[in-house]
């Protein structure tokens, strides 16, 4: 890998950095999106020498040299045009540097079945060597699948997560991921940056107990008091193992260690991690209701989002609010029940929450349709009268074809 050396005293303290930081070698020091924590650290990495990689160098280049164009076009002051660089909009960075990245990367376009099964290696064999240049591509690949489309993704997404038990772990937290990501652009007053570190987190939350979690999916027996106690501690396990691994972002940290303990309540009156590890929660707690286990059946969309939208005191919760907001009570992927007798699953979220585009499987007698039929449920006649769990639908269907007709 070619690189090319920086200087980093102009990057900010806990500012997301716009590309890798890496080492002479090319060994990622601070993933894309991380931070760096204190001056004491920053002042290691300089005594270091920082690095980046040559191609990420030319899409900042690009994002300043735009950043200026836009500034001399609306007559900006020459002072602030001779410091574009501090107002280079990091999406735009982002996007110049996933082009050039994916034009780099010899691999073919992402799926979410491919991606799952790249959580499931990246998770289950961390190496430090890699560990953070894989979760960077994994996240990369994420927000460039969700690009294509929030419906689709879900639809893909939940699908899969209700009718497969295999690699359980990582489809999970990759569903995880996609919720808080969408659930977060809910809320207006959190930052953009908040949701790099809340996404790997996502991704990364059950690091500790990836293969307890795929061997617990398939087990029909109780959880034994050895599995309980794993459970208990994955959590701030998994945190030090991210540490471990060269994870210096503290909220990706610290969120990870907090997914599981963070209280109900109003978020403005939390901390910044603990906001991140609630609406974790939530979206973990709605996701797992979604996939069955060898020992219990998925539960219906609406079960799902009344687990995520009342708290453990059972009152509403903004984090799980924000997660119904994003996904809708009928998200796609799901079965819902029409006012024809007829059983569907949602292709695509609504104008209003009770009327999304459906697909017919089951007719009215309950038998198979020789295809999936759109219906409109606008209709009376094909409106949603309910949901259907997962496993009543003896019905296989093909996601690629789902998404043609969506």
């Amino acid at each position: 890998m070619a690189v090319v050396s920086i200087s980093i005293e102009s990057v900010r303290i806990n500012q997301p950095v716009p590309f890798a930081l890496r080492d002479s070698t090319g060994m990622v020091l601070v993933a894309r999106g991380g931070t760096i924590g204190t001056e004491e650290r920053r002042q290691q990495l300089i005594e270091r020498g920082v690095y980046i990689d040559i191609t990420d160098a030319d899409a900042f280049k690009k994002a300043v040299a735009g950043k200026m164009d836009s500034m001399v076009r609306d007559n900006a002051r020459l002072g602030r045009i001779a410091n574009a660089e501090d107002e280079v909009d990091a999406d735009e960075v982002e996007r110049q540097m996933t082009t050039q990245s994916r034009a780099r990367r010899t691999e073919p376009p992402p799926t979410w079945d491919g991606l799952a099964v790249k959580m499931a290696t990246a998770l289950r064999e961390p190496s430090k060597n890699d560990f953070l240049q894989r979760i960077d591509n994994i996240d990369e690949d994420l927000l460039s699948l969700l690009a294509a489309g929030a419906d689709s993704a879900l639809l893909s997404l939940i699908y899969s997560a209700s009718t497969e038990t295999q690699k359980y772990s990582a489809r999970h937290s990759l569903l995880v991921a996609v919720i808080v990501e969408l659930a977060a652009r809910q809320f207006q007053a959190w930052p953009v940056a908040w949701r790099v570190p809340l996404r790997r987190a996502a991704i990364t939350m059950n690091l500790a107990m990836t293969n307890l979690q795929d061997q617990l999916a398939m087990q029909e027996s109780a959880t034994s008091p050895y599995q309980r106690e794993q459970i208990d501690k994955h959590a701030k396990q998994g945190a030090i193992a991210l540490g471990d691994l060269g994870v210096t972002d503290e909220l990706w940290l610290k969120a990870v260690e907090l997914h599981h303990v963070s209280p109900p309540g109003p978020l403005a009156a939390m901390g910044t991690a603990a906001q991140l590890a609630r609406l974790i929660r939530r979206a973990d707690v709605f996701a797992a209701r979604l996939s069955p286990r060898k020992s219990r059946h998925a539960m219906t969309a609406t079960a799902a989002a009344k687990a995520a939208y009342l708290d453990e005191n059972q009152q509403t919760d903004e984090a799980g609010t924000a997660i119904i907001k994003a996904t809708g009570i009928y998200p796609p992927g799901c079965f819902v029940k029409l006012a024809t007798g007829e059983i569907a699953i949602v292709l695509k979220r609504g104008v209003s929450a009770s009327t999304p585009l459906v697909a017919s499987i089951v007719g009215g007698k309950g038998l198979p349709l020789s295809k999936p039929m759109v219906r409109d449920t606008r209709h009376k006649g094909n409106a949603v009268t309910g949901t259907s769990p997962p496993h009543e639908v003896n019905v296989r269907l093909s996601i690629a074809e789902l998404l043609q007709l969506s």
